[in-house]
């Protein structure tokens, strides 16, 4: 098993570059199944969830040409549609929750979809539901097949709709949509997500030629098409690795620069680091922060103390919730993070505590952080990873804390962020991968 090694408590300085967004990549990757027409897309991040869609699409007979690390060329024409009831395929697709994300794209072409029961993070439930009930309302027909954890799907006559989503899931809006695009008539998608990741991917489409309105907003007009034709697409950079490496510079008195970051689709995340109390500014399209000795988190106008929630788009990402709350552990000042909307993400704060954090976990989705401003650093500390955005909390608390940590489980990490351990070194940081036996502990 690999783990990365750190010395932590030194200052980093430098440069570094977001990857492109993994949330994006997965939606966009598979709408190369609604065209026979070559699609070139850039900035894909090379990180594992990426790459196991990739080499799927690949086995069900997409041409794909990888013209630099982070651009490929998709080629949809042959798809071998009796590889969904193979062995091979139960095992990549039910390996890799992004999987879900070809059903929509086959519906709307083929009218036929399989997929095994998607396997991926586990941070307590992620409903399937929304794709489903979607696809039932454009005409879809599933049987669930318990013994084998399949889904199979027909809909060979997809037939637009009015549907009232159940709740603005960014993947379940971005599934329908690809089912919608080539449906006959017109579906209406009310409470649709409107991340700029699912912005990305109805631009994309419109290009090839759907016919997608109100784009950005929670109210989605779709007018089905016949076919569809090649593009080209540059995804956006991963707001989650902004976020990230803006926590990271707090919490290591680090002066660091993150380039390129498309602050304009950042939405509320760079307010959110503000009321933590962290000092940036944007020079160009690059965020700087400053090396800052202490941070204050604020309080809100009555004085009360600070709640920091996640909602959906235009809310705050959950995704970010675990590096808010690694910040404020070293902050002066208090805060309540309520995780709303995933379980059982707040399960990795006993390795803070065991590193001198002072946290209160109230129940599975609050936790109160009494910020400590540096009044002494976090100790060094053997952990393993829970999950992708909790692994990288803990990586950043490693690099803030006194001595040796170690982090077993780093495929977690792996899954979510590029070369994190090579970009890291860039900044001075000392991180080493190792084997390492995982603690039986």
């Amino acid at each position: 098993m690999n783990a990365f090694e750190i010395i932590g408590g030194k200052k980093l300085k430098g440069e570094i570059h977001p990857q492109g967004a993994k949330n994006e990549a997965l939606q966009i990757i598979a709408a190369v199944l609604l065209t026979d027409q070559k699609i070139t897309i850039s900035n894909i991040p090379d990180i594992k969830d990426v790459n196991k869609l990739i080499e799927l699409l690949g086995d069900m007979g997409v041409t794909i040409e990888r013209l630099s690390k982070d651009t490929y060329t998709f080629e949809a024409k042959n798809i071998d549609l009796k590889f969904f009831l193979s062995d091979t395929f139960k095992a990549k697709g039910g390996g890799l929750r992004g999987s879900i994300m070809i059903v929509g794209p086959l519906l709307g072409r083929f009218g036929t979809a399989a997929i095994p029961k998607p396997g991926g993070d586990k941070i307590g439930r992620r409903r399937l539901d929304t794709h489903f009930l979607g696809f039932e309302k454009l005409g879809a027909k599933f049987v669930y097949d318990s013994k084998k954890e399949f889904f199979n799907v027909d809909a060979t006559n997809l037939q637009g709709a009015y549907i009232l989503l159940d709740e603005a899931s960014v993947t379940g809006t971005a599934n329908i949509v690809m089912a919608a695009v080539l449906a006959k008539g017109v579906t209406t998608i009310y409470n649709a997500a409107c991340e700029p990741y699912l912005q990305q991917l109805c631009k994309m489409l419109n290009r090839m030629g759907a016919k997608i309105t109100g784009v950005g907003s929670n109210l989605l007009t779709i007018e089905g098409v016949e076919k569809l034709g090649g593009t080209e697409h540059r995804m956006l950079p991963d707001m989650i690795e902004i976020g990230s490496f803006i926590g990271l510079a707090a919490m290591t008195e680090s002066e660091i620069t993150i380039k390129n970051v498309c602050y304009s689709e950042l939405g509320v995340i760079p307010d959110v680091f503000r009321k933590l109390g962290i000092k940036f500014e944007l020079r160009g399209d690059d965020i700087f922060i400053p090396s800052q000795k202490h941070y204050v988190i604020e309080s809100f106008i009555d004085g009360s103390m600070l709640t920091i929630a996640d909602s959906p788009w235009p809310g705050f990402t959950p995704d970010l919730l675990s590096i808010v709350l690694v910040v404020a552990t070293q902050a002066r000042g208090n805060l309540l993070i309520h995780q709303k909307m995933f379980e059982s993400r707040l399960f990795f704060v006993d390795k803070l505590i065991d590193m001198g954090a002072q946290i209160i976990l109230c129940d599975p989705h609050r936790a109160t952080v009494n910020g400590i401003d540096k009044k002494y650093k976090l100790r060094g500390i053997s952990m393993t990873s829970p999950d992708i955005r909790a692994g990288v909390s803990l990586l950043i608390a490693a690099l803030s804390a006194e001595g040796k940590s170690t982090i077993f489980n780093i495929e977690q990490i792996e899954r979510g962020y590029q070369d994190i351990d090579i970009r890291l070194r860039a900044l001075g940081a000392q991180i080493t991968r190792i084997e390492a036996s995982a603690p039986t502990h």
